[in-house]
């Protein structure tokens, strides 16, 4: 059995990314979402274990000397990572994986993980991405003009990755990217043990 692919969504903070994985997961019900762990505080109606693990600093570090965080990274002054048991019991198990990572954390992952397919999510333009900051209202002007800076640093990287996807609407930014696992399930390394059991027969 092939491992499941394990696809990496970056972009910039408040591009859409939860809100994009979250129709994916609807459209593809057995994909699973590997969640990240975290050193910011829960925003809103946030859960721990269900949009991150949120932890405190201190116990982020430890995760890291254990060896449980396959990439970190630090953004606004906090840690967000990957850990690394569920990811590797998800894909080790057939199952696909979707995650929701830093630019530099789909890049660090691609580094460790062949195999990785890395998404670049746009905004429509960056008016729009503007708009969605200020509209979450848990963002003071001052981060959102930091958010905003931080952006187009960002999608100067998407160079970097394997695809790009506008999210104009989510519903068209899910199907390219369903799209686009579809193609990667079927490429030719995927599936070398189906053609292999067919020349043997």
């Amino acid at each position: 059995m092939s491992n499941g692919l394990i696809v990496s969504i970056s972009g910039p903070s408040g591009v859409g990314k939860g809100t994009v994985i979250e129709k994916l997961r609807e459209m593809f019900p057995d994909c699973r979402h590997s969640v990240s762990v975290t050193s910011r505080a829960p925003r809103g109606t946030e859960q721990d274990g269900v949009e991150y693990y949120f932890r405190t600093k201190e116990e982020f570090e430890d995760l890291i000397e254990k060896g449980e965080i396959i990439e970190y990274d630090q953004y606004v002054g906090n840690y967000y990572g990957t850990p690394l048991t569920p990811l590797l019991k998800m894909s080790r198990g057939g199952q696909d994986v979707l995650l929701d990572l830093t630019v530099p954390g789909s890049l660090a992952l691609k580094e460790k993980f062949d195999d990785t397919v890395t998404i670049f999510l746009l905004p429509p333009s960056m008016e729009e991405l503007r708009s969605r900051l200020s509209g979450r209202g848990t963002e003071t002007e001052e981060l959102v003009e930091k958010r905003m800076a931080q952006a187009k640093g960002e999608i100067e990287k998407a160079i970097h990755f394997d695809y790009v996807v506008t999210n104009r609407e989510v519903q068209q930014a899910a199907d390219e990217i369903a799209a686009i696992m579809k193609a990667e399930n079927c490429r030719f390394r995927r599936s070398r043990d189906a053609v292999d059991t067919l020349l043997a027969q």
